[in-house]
């Protein structure tokens, strides 16, 4: 399945995936076959950076 291209919706997105299945981004992008950089960068746009001790972009 792809991710979504929308920033705020790859948001919520990501976000419910690392809260649910994964114990951080790296895990998370491998088992998705995607780009960590991708993600970063595109939420980044949005002023998300991601923050690993809670395991979430915020």
């Amino acid at each position: 399945m792809p991710i979504p291209q929308d920033p705020i919706i790859l948001l919520s997105y990501i976000n419910t995936q690392l809260r649910d299945y994964y114990n951080n981004l790296t895990e998370l992008c491998l088992n998705l076959n995607i780009e960590e950089s991708q993600i970063v960068e595109k939420l980044k746009s949005i002023q998300y950076e991601y923050d690993p001790t809670l395991n979430q972009f915020k």
